[in-house]
């Protein structure tokens, strides 16, 4: 058992991640910016280190002064969360170059899979399905050309490095690809120090469906379901929910099968999500997030586990059978337990301190945050406030629910999405689950 971790984080992950240590019994060293210092997982910690000013660069990227916080602090192992320095290859290879464990994948499998091209190539070789595309990454804006005539407008235009939605762009039709080409390289070098990117086919009105794994050094991989994670914005998501409905289960299986086949090939270790779209009756593999998602309490609520805990037990080289295996450790979905789970992320629009605050509850719900009156939102980091889980025995009660909690929620003093949320989850098309991922413009443009 790890006797502390360093969690070099913040926000609701943070929280989240220094009260399942607590329940294991392990000690959290939180990291925070200057910007931080009053925040709640600095209140929560059992200790707290400064890791630099407010810029992310000089504090939760700066890896010289993690590594240094960590070890002065005689941390054992380092939780990286989720989004800052959760998948690069080059931090995991850092805490184990100075004797401390990543909790999380091996770097070589982080440098594999960070890569959505050498992704794309794993997942051909073993017949996974894909949309079509080019092979490789496209050097210049002719070899564009010549893919895109080949597979046809629309496409998409991905940095080989993106992740958070970003390096994204859809290109409708010849004319402006120059233009966009451009822009999505410039955008690539800018956010991730990489101008690689790619063509694929652009999906039309398709579903956004992810599985979530967990695999531990012993070679045991459990797969906790599926996700639905169709309503974006910005290629963001914004409201989850499982089990996907719009899955046949023969859809489901194969899609799982074939997540778990994917994790095999690579020798995954910790937790990680396979993402596919889905569209009439085809699903095509997109990526793998190598790391917890933001979105995995739907799981926690739908399989009854804690995901955390398992990232830091696999960690820690325990054998998850242990906990998973038999009986005892059957998930909820195998025991006929069949709950429904819906999560909305609650984002500030504008920064600002928060002046009221009221937070839902009731039978069925949970909030994960790390808001509270007076808490200063910052310009400097994401904008998520909280994420707001509820769940019920069938998706018309969890909506029912999530309404109901929305709400009740309040938060004055910046302006927030539960107004869109709200909107959301009333809308017809929600409702009949009658939608694809261009749901919120169909929201925003009063259709």
């Amino acid at each position: 058992m790890f006797s502390s971790v360093f969690i070099p984080n913040r926000g609701e992950i943070a929280v989240r991640i220094i009260r399942t240590l607590r329940e294991l019994g392990i000690e959290s060293v939180v990291g925070y910016s200057t910007e931080d210092r009053n925040s709640l997982p600095v209140m929560l910690a059992d200790r707290s280190v400064c890791i630099g000013p407010p810029e992310s660069v000089k504090s939760y990227l700066n890896v010289g002064n993690i590594i240094s916080a960590a070890l002065i602090s005689h941390c054992e192992a380092i939780h990286p969360g989720v989004g800052f320095l959760a998948e690069s290859h080059s931090f995991a290879t850092s805490v184990v170059k100075n004797g401390l464990i990543f909790i999380g994948p091996k770097p070589e499998t982080l440098k594999e899979l960070g890569n959505k091209i050498m992704a794309r190539q794993i997942a051909m070789e073993l017949g996974i399905p894909l949309t079509p595309g080019s092979e490789g990454s496209v050097d210049s804006l002719d070899e564009a050309v010549e893919v895109a005539n080949e597979i046809g407008y629309p496409i998409l235009l991905k940095a080989a490095a993106g992740g958070g939605g970003k390096g994204i762009r859809v290109v409708r039709e010849e004319r402006e690809l120059p233009k966009l080409f451009s822009l999505v390289k410039k955008e690539a070098e800018s956010a991730f120090g990489e101008g690689a990117i790619f063509v694929e086919t652009f999906v039309k009105n398709p579903r956004h469906v992810e599985v979530q794994l967990l695999a531990d050094r012993h070679g045991n991989i459990f797969v906790f379901g599926e996700r639905d994670c169709t309503i974006q914005k910005n290629h963001q998501k914004v409201v989850e929910e499982s089990p996907a409905v719009v899955l046949p289960p023969d859809i489901r299986i194969e899609m799982e099968r074939d997540a778990k086949r994917l994790f095999e090939r690579i020798g995954y270790i910790g937790a990680g999500t396979v993402e596919f779209l889905y569209s009439e009756g085809n699903y095509y593999f997109m990526e793998v997030n190598a790391r917890i998602q933001v979105e995995h309490p739907v799981t926690e609520v739908v399989e009854g586990v804690d995901l955390i805990a398992l990232q830091v037990l696999a960690a820690m080289g325990e054998d998850l059978n242990k906990y998973l295996g038999g009986d005892k450790g059957r998930l909820r979905r195998e025991k006929g337990e069949g709950l429904h789970c819906i999560e909305c992320r609650i984002n500030a629009l504008t920064p600002g301190k928060i002046t009221h605050y009221v937070q839902p509850g009731g039978y069925g719900v949970r909030v994960d945050t790390h808001i509270f009156c007076g808490y200063e939102v910052s310009p400097y980091y994401d904008s998520m406030l909280a994420k707001l889980i509820v769940y019920g025995e069938s998706r018309g009660e969890a909506i029912t629910r999530m309404r109901r909690a929305l709400l009740d929620l309040r938060i004055d003093g910046v302006k927030t999405n539960i107004p869109l949320l709200i909107e959301i989850v009333s809308s017809n098309k929600f409702l009949k689950n009658d939608y694809s991922t261009d749901f919120i413009s169909y929201i925003e443009g009063g259709k």
